[in-house]
């Protein structure tokens, strides 16, 4: 509840902040249908649907983080880190490189996550918790960064722009067509981690047999939440690029904040969206003379929240 309410008092402030200054109180009274044409005009066709693909983005990456997480049993287990995300990266910029439209570029980044995410499963076996995985991933995350270098190095100066551009995370220029695709993604996957997979999750943390004895159906429980999990990722570097962290971050967050077993999915869906958004507002109006990506954001907080968590699992023994 703490972590909506933050994060609806980030968007009041972040409708009304800009070139042109809107009152807290006009946003809120625009967005209800009673403000004049001006605000109608800029906080509902420009500054509204970053912000709604920053929240839809945000909650999307936590989500999955939260399901990678519990399903791997490591913190250390994101869609950023096991390479779902560089396949998403990847395919983006063969599209980016080869001159393709954004349709082209948001249709690559799903194939090329959920591809990455089948051939990571398909060569880590029925492994999908311990260190096997994980470094199946972060050895697909290798290859892949690799590929990518080299296709920045085949494409011209003004492709490697937009490339590098869309490859750092950035939430510029976002319009409905990147907001509602994303939100039909999220009404028709979020139900199934919710209702199908959510119980069974938390089942799933006391071990396979456990599960299997509690007539949870493990196999196909697995498959489905990463499946899921992996379609949530996939659309939101289609949406915003491969933006970093958050998809980790978050889940670690709400237990924190819950301190309760399970995925704790949502939990870090708020968590998530007011991290994103968070970042967002920041990248925005950090420096008075330009916008930053917001992955350059979320990759220095990131950075350093990695740092103390791989510092706080050592001492605890853990890795």
């Amino acid at each position: 509840m703490g972590a909506a309410i933050a994060t609806l008092l980030i968007s009041v402030f972040s409708l009304g902040t800009g070139d042109f200054e809107i009152a807290p109180a006009d946003v809120v009274t625009t967005l209800f249908g009673e403000g004049n044409p001006a605000h109608e005009f800029i906080i509902t066709e420009l500054r509204l649907p970053r912000l709604i693909t920053a929240i839809l983005v945000g909650a999307a990456l936590a989500a999955s983080g939260a399901v990678f997480q519990s399903l791997v049993r490591n913190p250390l287990g994101s869609p950023d880190m096991l390479g779902v995300t560089n396949g998403a990266s990847t395919a983006a910029l063969t599209v980016v490189i080869l001159g393709g439209t954004s349709t082209q570029l948001s249709v690559a980044a799903v194939l090329g996550g959920l591809a990455a995410t089948l051939l990571i499963q398909l060569i880590a076996g029925r492994a999908l918790h311990g260190f096997r995985f994980i470094l199946v991933g972060i050895g697909m995350a290798a290859i892949l960064t690799g590929i990518s270098g080299y296709l920045l190095t085949r494409g011209v100066q003004m492709e490697n722009a937009r490339a590098l551009l869309w490859l750092t995370g950035s939430l510029d220029g976002r319009d409905w067509g990147q907001a509602v695709p994303m939100a039909i993604v999220l009404v028709l996957v979020l139900p199934v981690l919710l209702l199908a997979c959510g119980p069974g999750l938390r089942i799933l943390e006391m071990g396979d047999d456990s599960a299997s004895a509690l007539g949870v159906p493990v196999p196909l429980l697995r498959n489905g939440a990463l499946l899921s999990a992996a379609l949530l990722v996939s659309f939101a570097a289609a949406s915003a690029g491969p933006v970093n962290f958050v998809a980790l971050i978050a889940p670690h967050l709400a237990k924190r904040l819950t301190r309760a077993p399970g995925p704790n999915l949502v939990p870090s869906i708020a968590v998530g969206a007011l991290l994103l958004t968070g970042a967002d507002f920041l990248a925005q109006h950090l420096l008075e003379d330009q916008s930053l990506p917001v992955g350059v954001v979320t990759g220095l907080v990131g950075g350093g929240y990695l740092v103390w968590l791989l510092t706080t699992e050592r001492r605890a023994g853990r890795i």
